[in-house]
């Protein structure tokens, strides 16, 4: 096996430890696309594991620098060593991937180094293009989709979907591990609830439903997307999108969950969702 190779094995490796639900529906993708897409959420990862750290929001901000740096360094053999740049170096050039939206996505992990709040919701679907909308835009590229504004705003608006039901899904874990509250303060007054996101039950779950009906409102604009991929591209984005649908409804159905744990879905089902996206059941 060659470096390369071993690179986008690790990378692989990484994306089903990692990102479990999102690798239901990159396992879908034809080799090249996959190793493509492994390398990308690796790379990803690797950012976010950053952000979520234990390193102090100073080292955090000096360790994305660094990481600026190999963004511009890309398929220059400055990765030797790196499985995840090796590969991702590789992707970028035989993709022509945009290192402008990988500099977007470290920019979203600087955002959660400078602020604990977002004041009002147009400031959050900011943070969720950086950390999310740039994934999709990338994916298109690895896709190859005809790269037309209006798609690559569809692939935003999905990953603003996507993150959305991430932030709803975290609401504990986010504000009592990592000091973070996502939700717009605006609409935690709104609804009475505290900048903690504590509250009257009542008035929680109105707000945890509120939020969820803004995702899936982005969802349906989003998934437009699918009629401008090929059929296993086509397959992938519907069953990650699907999963993550999925886990919306079950927030919805039940708000006040997220305040007691990390709401997920059973790995069969997950598999179920694949199977039907690549059986072309829309998600």
């Amino acid at each position: 096996m060659s470096e390369l190779e071993a690179a986008y094995a690790r990378c692989e490796e990484i994306t089903r430890s990692a990102a479990r639900n999102f690798a239901w529906g990159i396992r879908l993708l034809d080799v090249d696309k996959r190793r493509a897409m492994s390398a990308l959420y690796a790379f990803a990862r690797r950012v976010d594991d950053i952000g979520d750290g234990p390193l102090s929001a100073v080292e955090k901000r000096e360790a994305l620098l660094r990481v600026r740096g190999e963004i511009d360094e890309l398929g220059s053999g400055a990765a030797a060593g790196d499985p995840v740049l090796l590969a991702l170096g590789d992707t970028t050039n035989r993709f022509s991937l945009s290192l402008a939206a990988l500099h977007e996505l470290v920019q979203g992990c600087e955002m959660d180094t400078e602020t604990a709040h977002y004041e009002r919701f147009d400031e959050l679907v900011v943070y969720c293009r950086c950390v999310a909308g740039s994934i999709g835009r990338l994916s298109l590229g690895i896709f190859g989709s005809d790269g037309s504004e209006p798609t690559v705003a569809l692939a935003d608006t999905l990953g603003v979907a996507l993150q959305l039901t991430n932030i709803l899904r975290d609401v504990v874990e986010d504000r009592d591990v990592m000091g973070r509250v996502y939700l717009p303060l605006e609409d935690l007054d709104h609804f009475g609830c505290a900048a903690d996101a504590s509250g009257p039950p009542a008035a929680l779950a109105d707000l945890v439903r509120f939020e969820a009906t803004r995702a899936r409102e982005r969802y349906e604009i989003g998934l437009q997307l699918l009629d401008h991929l090929d059929r296993r591209s086509r397959a992938c984005v519907s069953a990650m999108a699907g999963i993550y649908r999925r886990l919306l409804t079950r927030i919805e159905r039940e708000p006040l969950a997220v305040l007691e744990r990390r709401v997920s879905l059973p790995s069969w089902e997950k598999a179920w969702v694949a199977a039907r996206s690549l059986s072309g059941v829309g998600a």
